[in-house]
């Protein structure tokens, strides 16, 4: 049995790693977009973690590891997400909609023992996948066009530990490794030449860095209020990216995309360690034991320089502002099924990386879900099916620039159960 579970567990990150994910055209700048946390959890209430210590023993927070405190079951998590974005600009009234599915998580965590648990995710951490075409037209006859091509996907997988050093106080480390490959071409051609000009950057990424995470929760056994601090950081870049940029002329031979008659004009390669900033975060929450929780957070990513067709191109600081959380009815109802199911909410705004045209590309959104548990799921064995739901926008219309509308649905199991353990007596 536990043979065919990792057989599976490496079967299902193989898909991850070579499926596509879709985006915005912005992915077209720096590392793509980025997904932030993928887990349902988190995202259904406006991305808060930092703060946030699971009530029951099934659930495991990668985000910020100090917070699995009260985790004490093994957990396989299996996550998919359904993009559906909604694009417009007034360039040209243009419109445009895009929709993309993908398996957006897979992790294992377990207890090593009452103090030490230990969690093992694989997932998309950013992605390019776009194709956009510009025409100019001269009475009604296209005169010259730009294509412009991106794709590649950005994954991340990770190792968390967790360690109680008492009631209040909890610690934990992550290491996190990064590979994968972007690209991103500019084709240009006019009439009446059967010759294009390429402009083609390719990314190849090794890094690994390290996330911290301290955490503080005060229970009132009177009342079964708690307040929970928490802080993150990521840091410590090892390895590097290196970037190749090609420019050159050439014709399609053939509608497969064989190219014909190349003619490299520029090469460039170049190699970078700081492809993935500091990044920090805190967050404050206030609960009742079992019954609800609300919470608030704050994150902070240092802006970079990326190596962009040739050139250097800047992003800026980016902050994030997330607040949310969870309601449970009555777990001990178990006449009422909807009693016991936990509904999640939460809201975000985050003031994006990228700065186009004297134009911050910012986002926000609103978000939603259920756990709905497993009918022989109790309070000490919360398993069942997740569900949440995004809506927001991101970006402006503003100097011909595009604003983007996207709805995304997430869907998921988590199976959580004392498995793998030895029973001490017959």
């Amino acid at each position: 049995m536990k043979k065919i579970f990792v057989v599976s567990f490496i079967s299902v990150g193989y898909f991850l790693n070579a499926q596509s994910l879709g985006n915005s055209p912005y992915a077209k700048y720096g590392i793509g977009d980025v997904k932030y946390d993928n887990t349902i959890e988190t995202a259904s209430m406006g991305g808060i973690s930092t703060a946030f210590i699971s009530d029951f023993t099934s659930n495991f927070n990668f985000a910020n590891p100090a917070n699995n405190a009260n985790f004490e079951l093994t957990s396989i998590k299996l996550e998919a997400t359904n993009e559906n974005n909604y694009f417009k600009s007034n360039f040209n009234d243009m419109k445009s909609t895009k929709h993309s599915t993908y398996l957006s998580n897979i992790s294992l965590a377990f207890p090593i023992s009452s103090k030490v648990k230990m969690g093992i995710s694989y997932q998309p951490y950013s992605s390019k996948s776009y194709d956009i075409l510009s025409q100019r037209k001269v009475d009604g006859t296209i005169v010259d066009q730009n294509q412009f091509k991106g794709n590649g996907t950005l994954n991340t997988a990770a190792v968390a530990l967790s360690y109680k050093i008492n009631q209040e106080f909890s610690v934990g480390a992550r290491a996190n490794l990064y590979f994968g490959d972007l690209s991103d071409l500019t084709e240009f051609s006019s009439a009446g030449s059967e010759y294009i000009a390429g402009y083609e950057t390719k990314n190849r990424i090794r890094n690994f860095n390290f996330t911290l995470g301290t955490s503080y929760q005060k229970l009132n056994p009177r009342t079964d209020k708690k307040l929970t601090i928490g802080a993150t950081a990521t840091f410590g870049n090892i390895g590097n990216m290196t970037t190749e940029y090609t420019n050159s002329t050439y014709r399609y031979a053939d509608a497969a995309g064989t190219k014909a008659d190349i003619n490299q004009i520029d090469y460039k390669e170049s190699k970078s360690k700081n492809l993935l900033p500091l990044q920090a975060s805190v967050g404050v929450g206030y609960g009742s034991e079992n019954h609800w929780f609300l919470s608030g957070q704050l994150d902070y990513k240092k802006g970079e320089d990326i190596s962009y067709f040739g050139n250097t191109f800047s992003l800026q600081d980016t902050y994030r502002i997330s607040a949310g959380g969870w309601y449970l009815p009555n777990y001990n109802n178990f006449r009422s099924y909807f009693s016991r199911v936990i509904y999640r909410y939460g809201a975000f705004y985050e003031r994006g990386n990228l700065k186009l045209e004297g134009n911050s590309i910012n986002k926000f959104g609103i978000s939603a879900g259920v756990m709905l548990p497993f009918k022989n799921s109790s309070i000490t064995r919360m398993s069942g099916l997740e569900i949440g739901v995004e809506v927001g926008k991101r970006g402006t219309l503003q100097n011909n620039l595009i604003n983007q509308n996207f709805i995304n649905l997430k869907v998921g199991f988590n199976f959580a159960d004392k498995w793998f353990r030895k029973a001490l007596y017959n």
